[in-house]
């Protein structure tokens, strides 16, 4: 892996004017209709990127809220610029920057979002009998505040069945906003919703707004390089946070690979420890892995089992910082994993004559297996993993 100290001090060097294919496919995203799928009886909203971006943005400053500007950001980001990147896109990351000085302005911010989604309702539904509370609870997937000395930022994700999210973040300060280099790029989409409008003529090859994008990675065209060659790379790995280890695992498995020359073993255990040391429970640890293969594998099941096999050969190989029991206990948790994995997707291989020591868990039993170790194939080597 890669380990850069980047060039944050060289701010140009961080930032690169988009071609009129990045910007095309950056208004071909913005324009998307995407779905907000409501629970129970609330119908399901349309929403373009570009319009709720929009009435976010107007609604925050009639509420005396300046919004500094705004960004696309994550793996949205990077297919438009690189469409071949191996990583696709699932949520449409929206970064709104502004200041969040006290609770209050995080209340605001979530009264004005929810506020917003009434103007995407469909006719003929009553708006007068829409209170926020139901709103949240029909449209909202997740919310997380964040309010330390070094961090103040706040997310609402809006929920889609598929796991294609728009996600609004709103941000004040936050002092590491990636994992890899390849997921640092964010792009401000200031300009072409100026010209949205304020131009009565479409955009052309040559009649186009200037669009820039940034790298917090620090040098662009560095991780823009990463990014066509499926390099995984990174610079101050201590300060990635647990789920960098379950993104790391991703990239692996969606063709990424680490340099060469460079100290893999180290980063996957700065990694591992990170992530026992955020989710020190065995429970904690199921809830994240659980969320991860819902959001981020949704229309590319096929993949979930593959990417449990690889994250437990990193965690085996690359853990050294918990007692024994408690790392035969997280090994077994994502064999569990893998295994209701096969079985959902009824690949589980006929299996006979083979003693399990372990009690099965409760899926197993409902899907009518005994109590049998599973042959957990790769297309590199077998392994047996015991069921927990």
């Amino acid at each position: 892996v890669v380990m850069s100290s980047g060039d944050a001090e060289n701010p140009s060097r961080r930032l690169s004017v988009l071609c009129w294919d990045q910007v095309r496919r950056l208004d071909s995203i913005l324009a998307e209709s995407v779905p907000i799928h409501g629970r129970g009886n609330f119908p399901t909203l349309s929403v373009q990127p570009r319009q709720i971006v929009q009435v976010v943005r107007a609604r925050l400053e009639e509420r005396g809220v300046a919004v500094r500007d705004v960004r696309l950001n994550g793996s949205a980001a990077s297919h438009v610029l690189h469409q071949d990147s191996g990583l696709g896109y699932k949520d449409l990351d929206l970064i709104f920057g502004l200041s969040l000085s006290d609770d209050g302005a995080f209340r605001l911010v979530k009264d004005v979002v929810l506020d917003c989604l009434l103007d995407f309702l469909p006719d003929g539904v009553c708006r007068e009998r829409m209170t926020a509370l139901a709103l949240k609870e029909a449209y909202v997937q997740k919310m997380v505040k964040v309010c330390t000395e070094t961090d103040r930022w706040s997310l609402i994700s809006l929920s889609n069945n598929t796991g294609k999210n728009v996600e609004l973040k709103f941000v004040d300060s936050l002092r590491r906003q990636f994992e890899f280099s390849v997921d640092s790029f964010q792009i401000r989409l200031d300009s072409l919703l100026l010209f949205d409008r304020c131009s009565r003529t479409a955009m052309s090859e040559a009649f186009h707004p200037t669009v820039l994008g940034e790298s917090m990675y620090g040098d662009f065209q560095e991780a823009l390089g990463h990014l066509v060659t499926r390099t995984i790379a990174t610079r101050s790995p201590e300060e990635i946070r647990g789920g960098g280890l379950l993104k790391y695992c991703h990239l692996l498995v969606r063709g990424f690979r680490p340099s060469p020359q460079a100290p893999m073993k180290q980063l996957q255990r700065y990694m591992c420890s990170r992530f026992f040391i955020d989710f020190p429970d065995i429970g904690e640890q199921r809830r994240k892995l659980e969320a991860y293969l819902q959001n981020h594998f949704g229309g590319i099941e096929r993949k979930r089992h593959q990417y449990l096999l690889t994250l437990r050969r990193v965690v085996d190989e690359s853990t050294v910082c918990l007692m024994g029991h408690e790392r035969r206990q997280t090994l077994a948790l994502i064999s569990a994993l893998a295994l209701r994995v096969m079985a959902e997707q009824n690949a589980i291989p006929a299996l006979a004559n083979v003693t399990c020591y372990y009690q099965p868990a409760p899926y197993v039993r409902d899907v009518n297996f005994s109590n049998y170790y599973v042959a957990q194939c790769s297309s590199s080597y077998r392994t047996w993993l015991p069921c927990s």
